[in-house]
């Protein structure tokens, strides 16, 4: 049998290229925005992530581009559409290492932006000069607007005035915002007015985060509008930002407007004691409130006292209070001791630095006898010797759920620490560390009580009643 030696005509077909040449390039495209070359030493690397998301929108670009070019000649061998789609994944490939992680994002976030409601862009600009730091901010804020936010997170970004003003376009866009944190950003005053300027519509902001900032009194008010516009708020964080009395009273004023707050966390401002008696009038109002923390606001015994007595007939579900470093006295012992009486959930309890000595130790415990949900307790620092730590102890150890009791940094004798022990045999753990107590150690006003007066004061309070 003879072979057909007809000639026949033979081509090449260079275009498409296959599924696997598509996903090869990927992957080259992809190594090459991430490891070192003369482009990436001088416009920096993507991480891998970044890197495999703007490679495939690459080839994808480049492959569209080229295909139109193949169909407008299709008797050709497809070999010009091959050069046009290796010019356009090199063109694509630059300007994405030239662009910077910014820039690359920009589309993505407008593509996708309908379907967004929680942004976090914490940290995103660190070790940026200021000017590249505004202007990446600018980017995702206009790429952002309009969408519509139930969360948003900026902190950690050290925004400042500036900074705010960048996201000026995001911030005005949003009514339907749930979250908002805005902590370690060093928010001045101008700053947070800017927050109250830009934000249009705060009704139905739950949570609301200031921490870490240098906000002041002047800039407490900007913010006690933003609160005072926040009916929903649930929680909210406004501690370590310099605020004072006026600044306090402002705040607080205005927190009498949340009446659903469930968590309240002014710690480490300066409040004062008519800061204090500020917030207790609005406490009066909140009576969903589960957490509250006002440790370092310098309230004293006048502050203290207003709050107490205001939570002992508000906050029936109350879970955790702290109130450390308020230079508290025992003088304000009776009032608190009052208070938690009746807060059955009461679940946490701090009240370390301060001056409750011996008495109001002593005055606490016996408040806490029947809270059978507390797991823990801090009275360290309160120059408690052994008849008040005896007695927390003896509280606590009972209490099936609890988990830890520090009373370290204070004044208990060695023989009270061997009572401790021995209190404790069975579940040490639950008491903590008493590395820091001083056991020679004496308040002013006790330098001159005789050996046994510990024991003469637990007698005076054995029979005490809590009202």
């Amino acid at each position: 049998m003879e072979l057909n030696s007809q000639n026949r005509p033979f081509s090449i077909k260079l275009w498409p290229p296959s599924q696997n040449t598509r996903q090869t390039l990927v992957e080259r495209m992809t190594n090459n925005l991430t490891t070192k070359s003369v482009f990436t030493q001088k416009y920096g690397t993507l991480d891998q992530k970044e890197a495999e998301e703007n490679a495939k929108r690459i080839e994808d670009v480049a492959f569209a581009t080229a295909n139109l070019h193949y169909e407008k000649e299709p008797d050709g061998d497809g070999g010009s559409a091959v050069q046009l789609y290796a010019k356009e994944c090199s063109k694509l490939l630059l300007d994405v290492l030239k662009r910077g992680p910014a820039q690359v994002a920009q589309p993505i976030l407008i593509s996708l932006k309908d379907q967004l409601q929680e942004v976090d862009l914490s940290d995103f600009i660190a070790g940026r000069p200021e000017a590249e730091a505004l202007e990446v901010m600018k980017i995702f804020s206009t790429a952002l607007e309009g969408s519509v936010l139930k969360s948003l997170n900026l902190s950690d970004n050290a925004l400042g005035e500036k900074g705010v003003r960048a996201f000026g376009a995001l911030l005005k866009s949003q009514n339907c915002l749930e979250e908002l944190y805005l902590m370690n950003d060093g928010i001045s005053e101008e700053a947070a007015q800017a927050v109250s300027e830009l934000i249009p519509s705060t009704e139905k902001l739950k949570v609301l985060h200031f921490h870490n900032n240098m906000t002041g009194d002047e800039g407490a008010l900007a913010i006690a509008e933003v609160v005072k516009r926040s009916p929903s708020l649930e929680d909210f964080r406004c501690s370590s930002t310099r605020i004072g009395t006026e600044g306090g009273v402002a705040l607080c004023d205005a927190l009498g407007n949340c009446t659903h707050l469930k968590k309240l966390d002014l710690r480490d401002n300066m409040l004062g004691a008519e800061g204090g008696v500020s917030l207790s009038k609005a406490l009066a109002k909140h009576a969903e409130l589960r957490e509250i923390y006002l440790s370092y606001l310098n309230l004293e015994d006048d502050g203290a006292i207003a709050i107490v007595d205001v939570l002992k007939e508000s906050a029936p579900h109350l879970e955790v209070l702290e109130m450390s470093g308020n230079e508290i006295t025992v003088d304000a012992a009776p009032a608190i001791a009052a208070c938690l009486a009746e807060k059955q959930f009461l679940a946490k309890l701090n009240l370390s630095e301060n001056e409750l000595k011996d008495e109001g130790a002593i005055q606490v415990s016996k408040a806490l006898d029947g809270l059978v949900q507390l797991k823990e307790i801090d009275l360290s620092c309160n120059s408690i010797g052994k008849a008040g730590a005896r007695q927390l102890a003896l509280t606590v150890v009972q209490k099936a759920d609890f988990k830890f009791l520090n009373i370290n940094g204070n004044f208990i004798s060695n023989e009270g620490i061997d009572e401790l022990m021995d209190i404790f045999k069975n579940s040490p753990d639950m008491l903590g560390p008493l590395d820091d107590n001083d056991p020679d150690g004496k308040d002013n006003d006790e330098e001159s009580d005789e050996e046994g007066g510990e024991d003469e004061l637990e007698s005076k309070m054995k029979n005490l009643v809590v009202n």
